[in-house]
């Protein structure tokens, strides 16, 4: 899908996630997944008023919002950059009755008024797909800009330092030291993953970097925790996802 001699772009990553085999992995995973047990603990702990307004960014065909609804959260409103993505959530939307609002929405510049809601969620990896560090510092900004004080903003992302990954990331960086490296990624932590349903984009970041990046935009960590010493997820879960860490990050009142 992504020609060598061209950078990695939002076109490119969008083309990946309007294809019908990954729209249908996402549908796949909504109806037969839905909430990680981790997402429950962490959401439900976080977001402690179900009457909170909550607005999640590249929301895909609705997993985690439908999941929120669920467990009884009566204001959620879910974004995502790909019109195919919001067009099955609405398709699906319509099925359960559910009172979710879907808009198609670009995360790195969002129509939403400043402080319009009391929590805003980026589900998994979603952030790390957006290339550019720019663009995902972008994307940052607007959380933040949404946020009221004192709201809490949580993501997952993959972590660079994970041990199983050491090698891999020993390779990368000789290659990027060495200019050997894919000449379509833009910077160091980029990757592309083969997959079933083609070339899948993703920047995997450093905890230092990203501590970095949040308290430059703004935001206070709460705290950062992989996914695995939350909860132990079923097979299903596992079927469709992989280890990450969650990021909780709280806008100063």
């Amino acid at each position: 899908m992504f020609l060598n001699f061209n950078k990695v772009n939002r076109s490119d990553v969008q083309k990946y996630y309007s294809s019908n085999t990954v729209i249908e992995h996402y549908i796949e995973a909504t109806q037969e997944v839905g909430l990680w047990k981790s997402e429950s603990i962490i959401f439900s702990k976080s977001f402690a008023d179900k009457s909170e307004s909550l607005l999640e960014l590249g929301c895909g065909t609705g997993r985690i919002s439908f999941g929120l609804e669920k467990l009884g959260y009566q204001k959620i409103t879910a974004s995502d950059f790909s019109k195919k993505m919001i067009l099955h959530a609405r398709k699906l939307s319509r099925s359960l009755k559910s009172k979710i609002n879907f808009h198609r929405q670009d995360a790195t510049k969002l129509s939403y008024k400043d402080e319009s809601f009391d929590g805003v969620i980026f589900g998994f990896n979603g952030l790390m797909q957006i290339p550019g560090k720019q663009n995902r510092e972008n994307a940052i900004i607007e959380a933040f800009r949404v946020l009221r004080p004192g709201g809490n903003f949580i993501f997952t992302a993959h972590d660079r330092s994970l041990p199983k990954w050491k090698k891999f990331w020993a390779n990368e960086q000789k290659r990027w030291r060495e200019e050997k490296q894919d000449p379509s990624l833009l910077e160091f932590g980029d990757r592309f993953e083969e997959t079933s349903r083609g070339k899948l984009y993703l920047h995997v970041p450093s905890v230092s970097e990203l501590r970095i990046d949040l308290q430059r935009c703004g935001f206070s960590v709460v705290g950062d925790f992989l996914r695995s010493k939350i909860a132990d997820e079923d097979i299903k879960t596992q079927k469709y996802s992989d280890e990450c860490r969650f990021w909780i990050c709280r806008k100063p009142s």
